[in-house]
């Protein structure tokens, strides 16, 4: 059985991307500038807090939360400015959480345990959540950003249009409650809270969940690019209500998106790339933690090696490289013009 190594320590998430990818002046910050490129955790939590009951049950949001992170993105931004690569780490990847955390639900001090990768936020919170992501990664986090259901929809809200989402086929999902024809829509709020958190509508798990999420993020970028970049002032009121007041270890604050968007002015969806992390398969079942999914290894540390080098994502391989039937595992990087909605 095959799982991260353990050790010490990417919704709208992505509009982080979509922020860093503008033609806006740099504005006085402490945003870093590493030598190797400057890497950013993005973390999508459960929580519901700011939601109305009304909300919860137009978007079936649902009353219960896990206080997990089923979205977490490890956004690469190149040393020169000139490169975003965006790496999905699935929501159930196994890994050992260190002994000696207290769990900031109980008070509890661990030892040290295996558990899924979305835990570590609600045992330990950001700073566990960090940890936790440079040890199955390697790669080290200098800024984090996390947004909850409240923040993600009120940041789509900032487009007055929408995002724009497409599908092949009609696209229902009876958990979430989406309900898409076949083509383009354009999705505000909690419709497109709906669609980035659906993952039972095409059959492809929470793999399927990711690849809408990553799609999401192009078209979002695509907006910032051609509507708000216009308007500072705009700019701005998105870049705070995506990063919000809560304090956070290493947050990235209001003045460091706006001076990573000066940086980035010149990206293009082409020069943009997204990837789940490879996947070898399903673990057994371990007992208090579930069904889980095991990384391959080998190719997991060439994708890592990559972002800690400023290299562009590796390719992917020609063969198969995951158990799970459908290719769902397999590792399939993708430029992001080619998640254009027309």
């Amino acid at each position: 059985m095959k799982f991260p190594r353990p050790g010490r320590l990417v919704l709208l998430s992505t509009a982080l991307v979509a922020l860093a990818t503008g033609s806006l002046a740099l504005a006085p910050s402490d945003l870093p500038s590493p030598t190797y490129g400057l890497n950013l955790l993005v973390v999508g939590t459960d929580v519901r807090a700011g939601v109305t009951a009304e909300e919860k049950e137009r978007y079936r949001l649902g009353s219960a939360e896990c206080a997990c992170t089923d979205v977490i993105m490890l956004v690469h931004v190149s040393a020169k400015n000139d490169r975003v690569s965006v790496v999905s780490l699935p929501r159930d990847s196994l890994t050992t959480f260190p002994a000696g955390h207290v769990d900031r639900r109980t008070g509890e001090e661990h030892d040290a345990h295996l558990a899924k990768i979305n835990h570590a936020w609600a045992e330990g919170g950001p700073a566990l959540a960090i940890e936790i992501a440079e040890a199955t990664t390697g790669v080290p986090v200098h800024r984090y950003l996390e947004i909850d259901f409240r923040r993600f929809m009120d940041t789509v809200n900032h487009f007055d249009k929408g995002v724009p989402v497409c599908t092949k086929t009609r696209l229902k999902d009876p958990v979430t409650g989406i309900d898409l024809r076949a083509g383009t829509t354009p999705l505000r709020g909690g419709p497109a809270l709906q669609y980035v958190r659906s993952r039972r509508a095409d059959g492809k798990m929470d793999f399927g969940r990711i690849q809408k999420q990553q799609l999401f993020v192009a078209n979002a970028l695509r907006n910032v690019r051609d509507g708000l970049l216009r308007d500072p002032k705009a700019l701005r009121a998105l870049a705070a209500t995506l990063r919000g007041t809560a304090k956070a270890e290493r947050g990235i604050s209001v003045p460091e998106l706006v001076t990573l968007a000066g940086r980035l002015r010149n990206v293009t969806p082409a020069r943009t790339e997204f990837a789940t992390v490879p996947i070898a398969g399903f673990n057994e079942d371990v007992e208090d933690v579930g069904s889980t999914l095991a990384w391959d290894d080998d190719q997991a540390t060439e994708v890592f090696g990559a972002l800690r080098t400023d290299r562009p994502l590796p390719k992917a391989k020609p063969k198969p490289t995951s158990d799970i039937p459908q290719g769902l595992g397999d590792y399939r990087p993708v430029r992001g013009d080619k998640l254009l909605c027309k």
